[in-house]
């Protein structure tokens, strides 16, 4: 095939899409929670850290004798705060990468095919599940291989909890209770070269993965790698194994090691 051959396929395939958007045969899935005072927050051991502070929306004006004919906001947030991208600089393992920060990642990253391993059934069961090599090996027997650049989305339903922040994050006197990966997992996962990881529980990882070797591999294993994370996404019910599109764009802030984000998905309409 030639250049020109392959530019007419590119521009057909777009114009496909563009027609297959207009008529509906492709549904945008809105996979973003929303943003708010309520919006849960990950909650740190007070010898680690301060805790981000809850999210602030201050007006600035609304149609008043601040600004007659327009209403806006002012925000205070954190980056890592709702449905939101976590860059490679945001772990230790990850901060000497150059291209490591939501303003520097090359954007072809932010959208890419979408494999979703639902695994809502056993959280629902175990809140402590662990998805491990094996499981999505078995996973890939029944669907097909997991692609070179693909996101890798962990479908556990915890977004139903999303609104109670207690039940979201499920913690108790031996910490936090959610499902998420294994070491093993994630170290697969990296040696089919997949662009990310995502989950819909507060962060990436497991909520006991402080006690894994190494600790919290899908923060440590990703961004050491140059790897992308998605957390508290929502709505992966709704996507296919396969087939679906995710649109995961950060906010382009400077030096910023993450941020909230408006993550899409394009599926086929059933």
């Amino acid at each position: 095939m030639t250049v020109q051959d392959t530019l007419l396929s590119a521009t057909d395939t777009l114009a496909s899409l563009s027609t297959a958007l207009l008529n509906g045969t492709v549904k945008v899935v809105d996979c973003a929670a929303p943003l708010g005072p309520n919006t849960p927050l990950l909650k740190l051991p007070p010898e680690l850290a301060v805790d981000t502070p809850k999210i602030e929306i201050h007006e600035i004006s609304r149609y008043d004798e601040k600004g007659p004919f327009w209403a806006w906001n002012w925000l205070k947030l954190g980056e890592h705060s709702g449905t939101h991208f976590d860059a490679p600089q945001h772990w230790v393992t990850g901060k000497d990468y150059p291209d490591g920060t939501t303003d520097t990642i090359d954007a072809q990253a932010f959208v890419a095919p979408a494999n979703v391993i639902d695994c809502s059934k056993q959280a629902a069961e175990n809140s402590d599940f662990l998805l491990t090599a094996e499981g999505v090996k078995a996973w890939e027997a029944e669907h097909g291989e997991i692609g070179e650049g693909e996101w890798v989305l962990m479908r556990t339903d915890w977004d139903q909890y999303n609104t109670d922040e207690d039940k979201y994050l499920n913690a108790n006197e031996t910490g936090p209770h959610t499902p998420g990966p294994t070491v093993d997992c994630i170290e697969y996962l990296l040696s089919k070269k997949v662009l990310g990881w995502g989950t819909q529980c507060i962060g990436t990882d497991a909520g006991m993965a402080g006690a894994f070797e190494p600790p919290f591999p899908a923060h440590n294993l990703l961004h050491k790698n140059n790897r992308y994370g998605l957390a508290s996404l929502v709505n992966l019910s709704q996507l296919p194994a396969k087939g679906a599109i995710l649109i995961a764009n950060p906010l382009k802030i400077e030096r910023g090691t993450g941020s909230p984000i408006r993550a899409l998905a394009l599926v086929p309409a059933a």
